[in-house]
């Protein structure tokens, strides 16, 4: 683990239910995280696997009910976000950790000009007059590559992918030092994608911000993160960098994700998908959450959840089999 002085944040033992009249869904259950100042993760996994409610557990903003946080902390700053009062942490929202949410078309309120929905969060946080906040607007408008004279004009007159530029504005229009992106670029075409995450490789950059990306799409993690952290039936079976990974992906799951993907430089005819379906999140498995999708499942993956295990410096796994390739 590293100096808590060189993390921006530590998720440790994170466990997140949300309770229904029918049942208790496990979505979250004992995630381990760290992130360090300027670096960006990339949470990937099915839809369903917990990565959304990872992140909106760090903002607080996680509907309760029928959500509840049964226990973890969430480490930001040296203090645990969890035990903060809600008016704490609304100073620390959109402040010091803002997130990019899905779809851009909800984000934005559709009766309040663009310009004023970035002036309204700098001066929630900022003691300053309305022509500076106005000023500043502009300024964040023009860094994400939209003309100031747009200012005054409603979301209904912005393409998708200049919805996505306003969100990012607004997200960082504090300068956070934690920002979540939870999936920016999918409703995007590739061409605008590739604009978008350029942009904010950018002003990650420019602004030393911490990031956790949530994303389906392993071609994002490799262009835009440092790490990957890979997310099953709200666990993390898989972490490490980049280039262990992609290089040496060790969990049957990871290597059933890269399987399923298509390769410009293979001589295989056919994908190779992964069977079956993630387990019922009300019902999980006393064992491997993966065992029953597992090529390697043996006995002793029914009966007890494995260990994370560090297979290399810093690259972690949860499988009783690291050594067996899916």
């Amino acid at each position: 683990m590293l100096d808590m002085a060189e993390n921006t944040l530590e998720i440790r033992d994170l466990i997140v239910q949300y309770h229904t009249d029918a049942a208790v869904i496990h979505a979250v259950n004992g995630v381990n995280l760290t992130l360090r100042q300027g670096e960006a993760l990339g949470l990937v996994g099915e839809t369903g696997a917990g990565k959304t409610t990872i992140a909106r557990s760090v903002l607080r903003i996680l509907q309760t009910p029928p959500a509840k946080l049964m226990g973890g902390q969430i480490i930001f700053e040296g203090e645990d976000l969890l035990k903060k009062s809600e008016a704490e942490m609304r100073k620390i929202r959109g402040n010091k950790i803002s997130m990019i949410f899905q779809d851009p078309m909800t984000a934005l309120n559709p009766i309040e000009k663009v310009g004023w929905q970035i002036a309204e969060a700098i001066r929630l946080h900022n003691k300053i007059s309305r022509a500076e906040a106005e000023r500043r607007a502009c300024d964040m408008l023009e860094m994400v590559g939209i003309p100031m004279e747009r200012y005054s004009e409603y979301p209904h007159q912005f393409s998708g992918g200049m919805k996505q530029r306003v969100v990012i504005a607004i997200a960082l229009a504090c300068n956070p030092k934690l920002l979540l992106a939870d999936e920016p670029t999918t409703a995007l075409d590739v061409t605008i994608q590739a604009q978008v995450l350029e942009m904010m490789r950018d002003l990650k950059k420019k602004l030393n911000t911490s990031v956790i990306l949530i994303t389906h799409d392993l071609g994002v993690v490799a262009r835009f993160c440092q790490s990957v952290a890979v997310v099953y039936a709200g666990e993390i079976v898989e972490y490490g960098t980049v280039e262990h990974i992609f290089d040496f992906p060790t969990h049957p799951y990871t290597i059933g994700l890269f399987g399923s993907l298509p390769k410009l430089d293979a001589t295989e005819k056919r994908l190779k998908p992964i069977k079956g379906l993630m387990p019922d999140p009300t019902k999980l498995p006393a064992g491997c959450r993966f065992c029953e999708r597992c090529p390697a499942a043996t006995e002793v993956c029914e009966k007890s959840p494995p260990e994370a295990t560090e297979v290399a410096p810093g690259h972690l796994v949860k499988c009783f089999h690291t050594g067996v390739k899916a």
